[in-house]
């Protein structure tokens, strides 16, 4: 196991947990990479162990968790710094995670996939609307997607709720925050990586 520090656009030092089999791993750009990442709410994302994963560690794999704003792995100022009209660098701590670890070998640049779900999913789509070079596969689970419909509609059970997590759209200004990254509102015609959604049809929290 591994802790490293991704330098963010603006500056900041986001740490990165990795873990991978020392006698399947050479750090020289040729390992498959998969990267967990959710940031939001001010929930740590912690590492914690799974018998999931050793399954990807016995075939090779690099298996990170990046923890990004917006989450609380650094305390209050860390979720401050990744909501409201701050959204944006969780994103880019994200993509910075995952170009940081290709340069420095962790992984082949062609051998990506990303993993989030529910907020994690909003992490997702909106890099794959910046970047979707960053990777090659997008594993999204009940992924909130429609984040301008979403909190548009005040009889859903966690919109009011979340105004300070997000922003009102309600409010002209905190809109156009929520525009400019929404995944739904920002899919263009390009080359998107391969993607898998998993959604619910009975989910009340985040609508298929």
């Amino acid at each position: 196991t591994e802790r490293v520090w991704a330098p963010s656009r603006d500056g900041k030092r986001i740490p990165v947990s990795l873990v991978y089999r020392r006698d399947r791993f050479k750090r020289d750009g040729t390992a498959p990479l998969y990267i967990d990442g959710y940031g939001a709410y001010g929930m740590a994302n912690d590492p914690y162990f799974s018998s999931n994963r050793v399954s990807l560690l016995d075939r090779g794999f690099v298996y990170a968790i990046g923890h990004i704003r917006g989450g609380g792995d650094l305390g209050k100022t860390w979720h401050d710094a990744g909501k409201m009209q701050h959204k944006q660098n969780t994103f880019s701590d994200f993509i910075a995670v995952g170009d940081f670890l290709k340069s420095e070998g962790y992984a082949h640049s062609n051998r990506l996939a990303i993993r989030g779900g529910s907020a994690g999913g909003l992490l997702l789509g909106a890099v794959v609307n910046q970047r979707p070079d960053l990777c090659r596969l997008v594993m999204n689970y009940v992924p909130f997607v429609d984040v301008i419909n979403t909190m548009l509609d005040d009889t859903l059970p966690l919109t009011v709720g979340e105004y300070i997590e997000w922003g009102n759209p309600n409010i002209e200004e905190e809109y156009h925050w929520m525009q400019a990254y929404s995944p739904y509102d920002n899919l263009e015609a390009k080359d998107y990586p391969s993607t898998l959604v998993r959604t619910g049809f009975n989910d009340s929290q985040v609508m298929y």
